[in-house]
Formats: structure tokens, sequence, C-alpha cells
């Protein structure tokens, strides 16, 4: 049992716990510099990691009502067929060089851009509310379809993108919806996706099962803690510091 990925999961989901951005924006930068995996393998560590720990919350969110089962299913109607594809095609090419770079550089996109749709959280409800003249609801289930294909094809290829991203997104389209639904039906549709993709990865040999093993330990009580204490920690304190790592992951990662 590996102390060191022990803590990591801790401080992981200890900072989970707090923000309510998704472990995969952290955990697969931490797997890249502190655990020296390639890039393949620490993309798919994640996606189990991610798939395990986000299981009982969304359950929770289930049982409180918070979960839109119709924007989830058109969204993994997306997002599936979206990640089995980009499974399929890593099959076919194998990890070479040049595709590890491919995913090492999808990496820092999608930490980048996490960084970016954390820094403008409150910005995100009045540009959907803005959108809502050009977006008539009659195009919205489409427009959940192909935010599933994008965010699937980008999970299968970083493991990042189901947390803030997703989130994000689900708001532009639906704007009215209350925040803690927002999460929830989030939350429902990365733990589907997550796993297909883990499944796509394991299959490529691309998952630590061991070190998997030792982060779970580590991470359950950490987003139990973190939830604890998000009450007391200042929201804008925490984005700004939590964007700069992103913004410096990213940056170190795609260089």
């Amino acid at each position: 049992m590996d102390g060191i990925a022990i803590a990591s999961g801790l401080g992981v989901g200890l900072i989970v716990g707090i923000t309510g951005v998704g472990g995969g924006s952290l955990m697969t930068p931490l797997l890249l510099s502190v655990f020296k995996l390639n890039p393949a393998v620490a993309i798919g560590t994640d996606l189990w990691f991610a798939s395990l720990t986000k299981v009982s919350g969304s359950v929770a969110h289930a049982r409180h009502g918070h979960v839109n089962w119709a924007i989830v299913r058109r969204m993994l109607s997306g997002s599936i067929p979206a990640s089995i594809a980009t499974i399929a095609w890593m099959h076919q090419t194998g990890i070479t060089k040049g595709w590890a770079s491919t995913l090492t550089f999808s990496l820092g996109i999608a930490l980048l851009l996490t960084a970016v749709v954390v820094a403008f959280k409150q910005s995100w409800q009045p540009l959907g509310l803005r959108l809502e003249r050009w977006i008539p609801e009659s195009r919205k289930p489409m427009l959940l379809i192909a935010l599933g294909l994008l965010l699937g094809v980008l999970v299968s290829l970083s493991s990042i993108g189901a947390g803030a991203i997703g989130a994000t997104l689900i708001l532009l389209i639906h704007p009215r919806m209350r925040a803690r639904d927002i999460v929830g039906t989030d939350i429902a549709h990365a733990v589907p996706l997550t796993f297909v993709a883990g499944v796509g990865h394991a299959s490529l040999g691309n998952v630590d099962w061991a070190l998997l093993g030792s982060l779970l330990i580590g991470s359950l009580p950490g987003i139990w803690l973190g939830a604890q204490l998000t009450r007391r920690l200042p929201d804008g304190i925490v984005r700004s510091l939590l964007c700069a790592s992103l913004l410096m992951a990213g940056w170190k990662v795609i260089h």
C-alpha cells in the first residue's frame, strides 16, 4: 500500500469536496508529475478513479430528486457512442509515440478549458439567459446530444471534461435550472461515461490497479472532509487558487 498515493488521494478528495470540481482535473496531472505514469495509463487510471468516486454522489443526488434524467439520457445517447468510437480508434491505431503526444495535448487543452470555466463561473448563467432567444426548446435535445458527443471524445482522450465543462454547457443550454439540479445531472451523466471510457482504457492495458486502490483509500475520507469544510472557506479564494493550479498544470502538460 503506497502512503504517497493515499495522501495524494486524500488531497484530491479534499479539494473535490470543497470546490465540486471533478477530480480528473487534478488527479491526472498528479499521476503524470508525481507518479511518472505515461499519459495513457494516467488517463485510464483516472477514469476509474472518477467513475468510482462519483457513484456515491450520483446516488445521493438521485435520492434528493436533483437529477434530470431526460437530460442525462440525451447526453448519454451522444457520449457513450462517442467514447466507444474513440476507444475503438485507439485500439486500431495503438499507443504510438505520436498518439501519446495527442493524448498529452488533449489533456493540457482540457485543463486550460476547465480553468476558464472555473474562473468565470458566475458569468455562465447570465450568458445562457441571453442565448435563450437563439435556442428554442425544440433545438435543446439535439444540442444535448451534441454536448454528449463532445464530452465522450474529450473524456476518453483526456479523462477531463465530464465535470466542470459538462456542467457549464448544461447551464448554457438550460440556464433556468437550479444549481443543485445541474450538479446532480452532470454527476449522473459522468458515472456511466467515465465507466465506459475506463473499461475501454483497461482493455488497452492503461490502468495501474494497485495505484488506483491506494488513491481510492485516501480520496473517500478526503471528499467527506472537504464537504464539511466547504462552508467555512471563501469561495473566491478557493476558486482563484484552483484556477491558478489548473492553468499551471495545463501549461506544463502542453509544454
